[in-house]
């Protein structure tokens, strides 16, 4: 019987000859995440648990990116908790403000993931680095000081559904799209602990930047990880950034999936997820008149050089509307800089935008950026759950960044078609 990428990666992992879906299984780690958040906490129990020293200083990142820089003291402290351990740790992979960026956008860009690898992160968006062709997936703070500790993580070997898109994209349409009419179309709990395969002649055209949208919002349909299989678009990435070896895996033609959909991206818009499911989507063409607050153009979905070149596109010689405040956060310094030397950064404050250096802060509400009561913001983020962003009665649209440059112009959701 053939197999699974996932399956493929997670046996090699565990060194197993193969491995089925449901079985358990021990596995070995390439790269353990944590954030500002979620680390101080896997510390504690690291510490706890009497652990002196980590299985790997080279395997382990951590990037204070939620709420930095700093927003309040509690957060200081956060920080200052896992600057002290990975000092104490000599850990290689800490990155401090004015040097990191938005993980998940952080570690492909720095060649720290690569294809092949298992990795975890006390991070849900871990599975970002799926696009790789990488088994990622998010993990617990508990179970993240267990593998800093031993270097290994207990794993249910999923089952897998398959993806197959093809036709041409629509104009505007990106990962971000596909993402989200796949949520719509199969729900939130529609993938729950299983691998999300991609595969098409749409995703063989995808650049990379889509790849890691699509990848990344793989949790928001309950998936355990989602994975698109390497090829010449992904070793192009891979090539110059690859800081270690690394291994191509693909699915068998005769391995088996629990579930295949097909997708013609003709029939795929822009689409917008309302309130307060990123399974609540609808079409661009159908949306009502909404009017707006607040735009939000990053994070570690849509934060990429690609993206802010797409809302460049739509904002330039615009202003934004006069009761909209509109964000703009590149995901990392990198990005940042590859848009000031592209023109962008200009074109963003001529249209008065803020621009914001690389943070999570308002896909989670923490700063920079948080709604009112009553407010109603389009954010390329991943999640619009009740009070994710600010108070519980404010209100979250999910975008494509042509969408949400768009509807920073207008005053409320809007085409960039009408731009």
């Amino acid at each position: 019987m053939g197999r699974t990428i996932t399956e493929k990666i997670l046996a090699a992992h565990a060194g197993l000859a193969e491995v089925h879906p449901g079985e358990l299984i021990k596995a070995k780690v390439d790269i353990a995440l944590g954030n500002d958040v979620t680390a101080p906490l896997a510390i504690d129990e690291f510490e706890k648990a009497g652990a002196q020293k980590v299985f790997d200083p080279n395997k382990i990142v951590l990037i204070p990116d939620h709420f930095t820089p700093n927003k309040d003291i509690k957060s200081a402290q956060l920080c200052l908790k896992m600057r002290r351990f990975a000092k104490a740790q000599g850990l290689r992979h800490y990155y401090e403000v004015g040097r990191m960026g938005i993980e998940h956008a952080f570690l492909p860009e720095q060649g720290l993931v690569l294809p092949g690898d298992l990795i975890i992160g006390a991070d849900s968006h871990t599975c970002t680095y799926g696009a790789l062709g990488a088994f990622a997936t998010g993990i617990g703070s508990t179970d993240l000081a267990a593998a800093m500790i031993t270097g290994e993580v207990w794993l249910k070997v999923p089952e897998s559904i398959k993806f197959i898109f093809w036709g041409k994209l629509r104009p505007w349409v990106s990962g971000k799209d596909l993402i989200l009419y796949t949520i719509g179309k199969i729900g939130v709990d529609g993938a729950l602990y299983q691998a999300m395969e991609f595969v098409g002649e749409v995703m063989d055209q995808l650049d990379m930047d889509s790849r890691f949208t699509m990848a990344n919002m793989a949790i928001e349909a309950g998936a355990k990880n989602g994975i698109i299989a390497p090829d010449n678009i992904t070793l192009a990435y891979v090539k110059s950034r690859a800081q270690r070896n690394f291994k191509l895996y693909q699915s068998d033609k005769e391995a088996s999936y629990k579930t295949v959909y097909e997708f013609d991206a003709a029939d795929i818009e822009p689409q917008v997820a309302f309130p307060s499911l990123p399974a609540n989507t609808m079409p661009i063409s159908q949306v009502p008149n909404i009017s707006i607050d607040q735009v939000i153009i990053g994070s570690c979905t849509n934060g990429r050089l690609s993206d802010l070149r797409v809302a460049a596109q739509v904002l330039q010689g615009h202003k934004v509307h006069p009761d909209v405040r509109l964000i703009i956060i590149p995901a990392t310094q990198d990005i940042y800089r590859q848009a000031l030397i592209a023109g962008y950064i200009e074109i963003f404050l001529d249209a008065q935008a803020v621009i914001s250096t690389p943070t999570c802060g308002p896909c989670l509400g923490g700063h920079m950026g948080v709604l009112a009561e009553g407010e109603r913001a389009v954010a390329t983020t991943n999640r619009n759950f009740v009070g994710r962003m600010g108070d519980s009665r404010s209100e979250v649209y999910l975008t494509n960044p042509a969408v949400a440059a768009a509807s920073a112009i207008m005053g409320r959701i809007a085409n960039p078609e009408e731009i």
